[in-house]
């Protein structure tokens, strides 16, 4: 396998051509009387884009990221890009650990979170619970090459997750991941359950089914189920789409950073602890390195085909299917619904679950601190198997 290491470096070129695209934008209309309700409110995103345009300091933030060692390898065709942090303190070294992120995130959304893990000492923690990070770039997103092909779902990613982890020399490692991330852990769980020490969630897949007659579950299974189809029928327009049609989308949102950061920063809302004001919980620097990395990497057509992709291969659990390494869920409070515990039960092998106090779906981001406590706490006892 052939591994190099790589450093972000966007033209400048490119930084001009964005910020006139910016001045040139054409504005649809919005009634007067609405905010958020129709879709991203104008008038906030006037005020994101003209900061994107004049505040906003990419060079900054690349050398921000730029601190994390990146590299890109080659797995059997398929480019990935990935920051690999070792571990501080510790006698027996750093746990291997692999973190994924969802969409519309990137690897960015763990910068705050790895150094918590990789260097716990220093951020109020024990030096013992240290990790060795992975953090990955999944296929298609930021700078991760994008399938030539269709059939790389989150059952193909996660294999390639093991590949890589056999490549940097960790025979057996732990996985933690949100939004589609917890799809490629699932999926490890399934597939590589000999490698894992286990895998830590902060969300449960939107395709995740247990093939049950619907009599079999409970009344408050019932409900918990029926409040994620109630949620999906309010706010699911956009997986829809991609999971449909995502070419056709991608045009616009590929040509117009303006509609790019419309798509995503409503997700950022809708998605956060924020309680309407997206700034509460992810700053504009964040949210503007998240939409730019899409937009400098042209991968959001590629990153919204994975939804294509689970729709043709979703996570279903079959009778006798579950995942057999030990499992944690941190649930967030503002998370998107989840199907009850007993449900999960069914098909994780859950030996913890943390009601967190506050936090929402982008956990790495918003409460990097709760969330580094949580993985540790679980990994703890089992760090003795890994070797």
């Amino acid at each position: 396998m052939s591994v190099t290491p790589f450093t972000i470096a966007i033209p400048e070129s490119e930084i001009e051509e964005l910020r006139r695209r910016l001045r040139a934008a054409r504005w649809p209309d919005q009634p007067t009387d609405t905010g958020w309700e129709l879709g991203t409110d104008i008038a906030y995103l006037r005020e994101l884009v003209a900061y994107w345009g004049s505040g906003f300091d990419w060079r900054a933030r690349e050398a921000e990221l730029n601190r994390l060692p990146q590299l890109k390898i080659d797995l059997d065709g398929t480019v990935i890009h990935f920051a690999h942090v070792k571990g501080k303190g510790g006698a027996g070294g750093g746990l291997p650990l692999i973190l994924t992120h969802g969409w519309p995130g990137s690897f960015a959304e763990f910068a705050k979170l790895i150094p918590m893990l990789t260097d716990p000492q220093a951020h109020g923690g024990d030096a013992e619970d240290a990790f060795d990070v992975v953090v990955p770039s999944l296929p298609g997103y930021g700078f991760s090459d994008p399938p030539a092909s269709l059939g790389v779902d989150p059952f193909f990613i996660a294999d390639l997750w093991a590949k890589l982890m056999t490549e940097l020399g960790y025979p057996r490692f732990a996985a933690q991941g949100g939004d589609w991330g917890a799809s490629v852990t699932t999926a490890l769980g399934l597939r590589h359950p000999g490698r894992l020490v286990g895998l830590h969630v902060n969300y449960i897949p939107g395709s995740f089914q247990i093939s049950e007659e619907a009599g079999a579950f409970s009344e408050e299974e019932r409900a918990s189920l029926a409040r994620r189809a109630e949620w999906a029928e309010a706010e699911g327009g956009y997986a829809h789409i991609q999971r449909t049609r995502p070419q056709s989308l991608a045009y616009a949102l590929n040509d117009s950073p303006v509609g790019l950061a419309a798509w995503i920063v409503e997700k950022f809302r809708a998605w956060s602890d924020c309680g309407g004001v997206v700034e509460r919980a992810i700053t504009h620097d964040e949210v503007l390195t998240d939409i730019s990395i899409y937009w400098f990497t042209q991968t959001i057509a590629s990153s919204m085909r994975l939804y294509y992709e689970a729709r043709l291969k979703p996570l279903r659990f079959r009778p006798g299917d579950k995942v057999r390494v030990p499992c944690a869920i941190a649930r967030f409070p503002r998370e998107i619904p989840i199907p009850a515990r007993s449900i999960i039960e069914r098909a994780y092998d859950l030996r913890r679950w943390t009601e967190m106090p506050r936090g929402g779906h982008f956990a790495a981001l918003e409460q990097p601190e709760l969330l580094a406590q949580d993985i540790r706490a679980f990994f703890r006892p089992l760090r003795s198997t890994a070797r």
